[in-house]
């Protein structure tokens, strides 16, 4: 008997061992709810898979990928000319920007007395981040508000304290309907506000706005849905007041320039009647060549099975699948990484 438990020891120590491969990225908070459900399940298919990610914010997670210190970064906001030369420079491969999903980013408030879904034109808003309206009893907020009794209050405004993709959109949304916002303050991840305050991340802003009477602030749909927070519609390019939604940003990316090779596009107030005008495609940050051959592998079939199965998962979380015509640019893209 003890010469047949040696044996059955000895064969079970000669089994080969599941190697555990991790990868780790980090950046976008916008995308972050919907990058945890797909790479949980990811893992649920491939148990030696796992994959790591900070939500740091797109500019941490340029910088990241930049240094070579992750695997993968996200970013709201599609790397500039001059970061992706630093990049190429410094690691030796390109970096693909690779679209996930699109998602839209809502002006969420808090106002004593009021419950209703507000009303925000372009001017509002630009008024509101200059400075120039400064209390919710303004005549301009009345006159889009019909009927809604607004408190003599002044306007807290809320904003992103570390580089943020959601700050890009919105600065970006920003700079195309104001001429004063573009030339005084201008689209990045971070810029110097003309007012307000700061806190980090998607969720600290929507818990800054749920703990301040009379906040505005600028988050993603799922942070407002998920946190209970009041956020109006928004009149879009052609006039029409639309509501942040599924439909509102496929509409925005169906209506916008066409995508180019390297699916660096801006979607912010796009033409169309349906288009929700503040919203955008978010990125991954893919070095082309990995400097582990076997993570290159595994980035480029998370990505397939990303860009397939896992866009059926997006509209639960209260992001819009990628175009069909996107997503099979997107397949053509992923045979780059290697």
């Amino acid at each position: 008997m003890r010469k047949i438990v040696l044996l059955l020891v000895c064969a079970l120590l000669a089994l080969p061992v599941m190697a555990q491969t991790t990868l780790n990225g980090a950046g976008a908070t916008f995308p972050y709810p919907m990058y945890s459900k797909w790479f949980s399940e990811y893992h649920k298919l491939h148990s030696d898979v796992q994959i790591n990610y900070q939500p740091i914010g797109s500019g941490g997670g340029i910088r990241q990928v930049t240094e070579g210190t992750v695997d993968f970064g996200a970013s709201d906001m599609p790397m500039k000319d001059d970061q992706l030369k630093a990049a190429q420079d410094k690691l030796q491969t390109r970096i693909l920007n690779i679209p996930t999903v699109l998602g839209a980013v809502v002006p969420a408030y808090n106002i004593p007395g009021v419950s209703a879904e507000l009303k925000f034109t372009p001017d509002i808003l630009a008024g509101i981040f200059l400075g120039r309206i400064s209390n919710w009893n303004d005549k301009a907020i009345a006159a889009a508000n019909p009927g809604v009794n607004f408190p003599n209050q002044e306007i807290v405004v809320v904003h992103r304290s570390d580089g943020s993709g959601t700050t890009f959109v919105w600065t970006d949304y920003l700079s195309k309907i104001s001429s004063e916002w573009k030339s005084q303050v201008g689209a990045d991840t971070s810029v110097k506000w003309p007012k307000g305050l700061g806190a980090p991340r998607n969720d600290g802003v929507a818990g800054s706005i749920r703990q301040l009477p009379g906040s505005i602030g600028y988050i993603e749909l799922i942070y407002a849905v998920q946190n209970k927070i009041l956020y109006g519609s928004v009149q879009n390019a052609a006039g029409v007041f639309v509501k942040a939604s599924l439909a509102g940003a496929t509409a925005a990316a169906g209506s916008a320039p066409k995508m180019p090779a390297d699916f660096r596009v801006s979607i912010t107030n796009a033409p169309g009647k349906d288009a929700y005008p503040i919203c955008s495609f978010t990125w991954l940050l893919i070095p082309e060549m990995s400097k582990d051959p076997a993570k290159g592998k595994i980035l480029a079939d998370f990505l397939n099975w990303m860009v397939g199965d896992g866009q059926k998962m997006t509209t639960a979380l209260d992001y819009a699948p990628l175009p069909e015509n996107v997503a099979a640019k997107v397949k053509e893209a992923i045979k780059q990484v290697k």
